[in-house]
């Protein structure tokens, strides 16, 4: 059976009881080490209050001259101790000699104790141990009337008694102990709870094993992610969501508002609307990325948004040459199909006898069909450009467009990669085509491709119903589009190109009612 280990809560608990407690203990001692410094001095103060008193009375200097001083100063310094609740008031000649004591069988003996400093006039203060056991005491010198000393005065206080009065204090100082420490215990509780709940009770090493498993998850996952706290702060942003966002790996972002970080446009839209977003694909800078985002909850409250990213670019390119491929394909299909229906006519056409006009449609369908291919492979010596327009030929053929490859169309070495190349001209034809779709004929379709003054012009228009003039500034943003329906993001994906490359767009109405996209890469910027 494991042994089950205690909670941060409860360690931290445990903890702070034993250094409260230690606190408070150390508190008392220190209190009751002070009260006994306290009491030490003001019994050192009493006692040399009460022997200076007693040396400066007449009746004393007067007695120490007399012929047996015990008789006048016994009950004098006895009533004295009464009073002012000393232990001892002894008088004493300069040779030790006492002249009275409590006990009275000592009178006559020498006083046992230093008293020098005394006799060379100085008063003062020590603790000994006499005939009543260890005490604080004074001794003072009596003067007479020729300042010659003719006496000492010693007063003194047991130190039991002392300590009597210090052990009446002691509850007074556990009272002011006890409260201190509930109060200290109550807190060290309420605050361990608190904790408790925030760490849902888990031990040290489960915290660390959980902060190393989410740190490792965090470095290594290929998705980006980023996290927003209730409060639209970001929480965190993991290697891979810096790197899709633009965000240099030593910018500052945690803790941030989300509206105070610079991101794509269409992410922190998305941030900033807080809907739920399922496989959504959004544009951010040079990249197409797919985004998920939902709203985290914890027991029913609201804990902030989770968004992840992942990178789509190199599959969009993908799929753009793959629908190129696919468009050549089935063009060739569809050529194969309707070569078939025309051999039938024509070997028809023979068994009847025909063969004069045999031989013309067969030569006709030919000549059409060469013609084109010989004006695009002719113009464009880049196969999957040339295999994309024979492709969108077909299909535009098949939607009964005219698909018109400008006569001054030229390319031969273009600059430009083969994918962003097809990305420009396979949206701005796919585009045209939508766009004359459902129109009434004639349905046209130009396009030009070439190098024109050091600039990779790229051109096609389309007989459409042609655009909105608010809506030109919106073109190659993405969500436009002259689909009824989808996303925008034909479009978007060119406007993203010339972004990279440093070009140009524009849209325009010509006066015979034409729609013109034209896109311009500086040869320059695109070797660069």
């Amino acid at each position: 059976m494991a042994r089950r280990q205690w909670s941060i809560a409860g360690q931290l608990f445990a903890l702070q009881a034993v250094v409260v407690t230690l606190l408070v203990l150390a508190g008392a001692a220190g209190a009751v080490w002070l009260a006994r410094s306290d009491s030490q001095q003001a019994a050192e103060d009493e006692v040399l209050a009460v022997a200076q008193a007693v040396a400066g009375s007449p009746n004393v200097r007067a007695a120490l001259t007399a012929a047996d001083p015990s008789a006048a100063l016994q009950p004098y310094a006895e009533a004295t101790r009464v009073a002012t609740g000393t232990d001892f008031v002894v008088v004493m000649a300069p040779d030790r000699t006492r002249y009275s004591h409590p006990n009275p069988k000592l009178i006559g003996q020498p006083f046992i104790g230093d008293i020098g400093p005394a006799l060379s006039g100085d008063p003062f203060t020590i603790t000994n141990v006499g005939t009543l056991g260890e005490s604080v005491r004074a001794v003072v010198p009596v003067y007479d009337g020729g300042h010659r000393i003719i006496g000492l005065v010693s007063v003194g206080i047991t130190t039991r008694a002392i300590n009597r009065k210090l052990l009446a204090q002691v509850p007074v100082l556990l009272g002011a102990a006890a409260p201190a420490l509930a109060l200290a215990a109550t807190g060290s509780w309420l605050l361990s709870r608190r904790l408790r709940r925030q760490t849902h009770g888990l031990g040290p090493s489960q915290m660390t094993r959980m902060y190393e498993y989410y740190d490792a998850v965090l470095h290594s996952v290929r998705e980006g992610l980023l996290v927003l706290t209730r409060d639209r702060r970001v929480a965190l942003v993991n290697d891979e969501g810096r790197r899709l966002l633009g965000l240099a790996d030593d910018a500052t972002v945690t803790d941030r508002p989300v509206t105070g970080i610079d991101l794509p446009p269409a992410v922190a839209e998305l941030l900033d609307s807080g809907r739920d977003a399922h496989d959504e694909p959004i544009l951010a800078g040079d990249r197409v990325l797919v985004a998920n985002q939902r709203t985290t909850r914890f027991e029913g409250a609201v804990l902030g948004t989770v968004l992840t990213l992942r990178d789509q670019t190199e599959l969009r390119n993908l799929a753009s040459e793959l629908d190129s491929v696919r468009a050549l394909t089935e063009a060739l299909q569809a050529q194969t199909h309707e070569s078939a229906n025309r051999l039938h006519t024509v070997l028809t056409l023979v068994e009847l006898g025909r063969t004069d006009e045999a031989v013309r449609l067969a030569t006709r369908d030919l000549a059409i069909a060469q013609q084109l291919t010989d004006r695009v492979v002719g113009a464009v010596t880049e196969p999957a450009l040339a295999a994309l327009l024979l492709g969108k030929s077909a299909r535009a053929g098949e939607r009964g467009v005219d698909l018109v490859i400008d006569p001054d169309c030229r390319l031969d070495d273009s600059p430009l990669p083969t994918t962003d190349l097809l990305t420009v001209v396979g949206n701005l034809v796919d585009n045209a085509l939508e766009a004359v779709a459902g129109t009434p004929p004639p349905r046209r379709v130009q396009i030009f491709v070439g190098t024109v003054g050091g600039d990779l012009v790229v051109r096609v228009g389309d007989s459409g119903p042609g655009l909105d003039p608010d809506r030109v500034a919106d073109a190659f943003r993405r969500g436009w589009s002259t689909k009824s329906a989808g996303r925008g993001l034909g479009l978007a994906l060119v406007g993203q190109v010339v972004r990279r490359h440093g070009g140009t767009s524009e849209v325009v109405r010509t006066g015979d009612g034409e729609t013109v996209f034209t896109v311009r890469l500086p040869v320059a910027g695109v070797e660069g």
